[in-house]
């Protein structure tokens, strides 16, 4: 073992930044997760302190989430919101990662690549308002249209059939460039000589489309989805929260998990019930990830991610 070390050596100090930050950001702060079973409260003596004399209290955190009569709603607003996340975003994200493939000026590829990735780097808090200026009652620009065609301006803020496609459309928009980079890379290295020899066949676009690229990429949109379920009981903060400019009358809609679990913890301050919510999010996504990639195995073992 010393020798594979000694041998191997420059590869694992290539290793040992990211196995560190592992292990201090992802490995270490499990032991907190027994805050999700006390009644935590501050303690002077420190943090460890606070988690040892904090009372126990068992399953009466995950309470909080099971119990309220928003249950159903906040689980099923997460778990539809993200299905349609993961279904759409991996279609439109493979079809622009081919139409860019496809585009014979690779300059003006980069260009239209380039600004489809841009709204990646956007914070949420941008994106609201960028939305706000399209939704406002008052002055925003859709309400403008509807009024220069003669139709009654709608206040966006309080309708929330509008909500669910509005969240959608501002999620694709935000991550489509950023998710079509891992599927464009994965084109780019398919070995060419495989399209020159169906060329050759006489094979058309949409046949090299069908017969060589998607099956190519079958492995890696079978992972990127097996991660994308494993998260599939997080939302994403960010759009839930400031796009619908946290609304009351939208929570129906826009209420998930997380900003439920944010509202509560404002409210009340308990942080063990922050600390359950977030650990039944983790075990929930991990035995999702295990069932999914069992399923896989049994159908193709070399497309499952263990």
């Amino acid at each position: 073992m010393i020798r594979n070390i000694i041998n191997n050596k420059v590869m694992l100090l290539m290793v040992l930044p990211g196995a560190l930050w592992f292990l201090f950001f992802s490995y270490l702060p499990m032991v907190g997760t027994v805050i999700a079973f006390k009644e935590y409260r501050y303690s002077r003596d420190g943090f460890w302190a606070s988690i040892i004399n904090s009372k126990w209290v068992g399953w009466d955190n995950f309470k909080f989430l099971f119990t309220t009569n928003d249950a159903y709603v906040i689980t099923r607003n997460t778990l539809l919101y993200n299905a349609v996340f993961i279904l759409l975003g991996l279609v439109l994200s493979v079809a622009m990662a081919i139409v860019l493939a496809e585009i014979a000026n690779k300059k003006l590829a980069k260009v239209y690549q380039t600004g489809m990735f841009l709204p990646y780097f956007l914070s949420w808090v941008v994106v609201g308002y960028f939305a706000f200026s399209f939704l406002s009652s008052e002055s925003g620009v859709l309400n403008q249209i509807l009024s220069y065609f003669g139709a009654e301006p709608i206040n966006w803020y309080s309708e929330k059939k509008y909500w669910p496609v509005i969240l959608v459309l501002v999620y694709l928009w935000k991550a489509l460039g950023y998710n079509s980079v891992v599927y464009l890379a994965a084109i780019m290295g398919i070995d060419k000589s495989l399209y020159e020899a169906a060329m050759i066949d006489g094979a058309g676009k949409f046949q090299q489309i069908k017969n060589i690229t998607l099956p190519l990429l079958s492995p890696i949109i079978t992972i990127m989805t097996l991660l994308a379920i494993g998260k599939i009981f997080y939302a994403d903060f960010g759009l839930f929260y400031q796009v619908p400019r946290n609304s009351g009358t939208l929570y129906s809609v826009t209420n998930v998990i997380d900003t439920y679990v944010y509202q509560g913890l404002k409210s009340t301050g308990e942080i063990g019930m922050s600390t359950a919510a977030g650990l039944y999010q983790s075990v929930v996504g991990f035995v999702l990830v295990i069932t999914s990639n069992y399923i896989v195995r049994k159908f193709n073992k070399d497309s499952a991610l263990f």
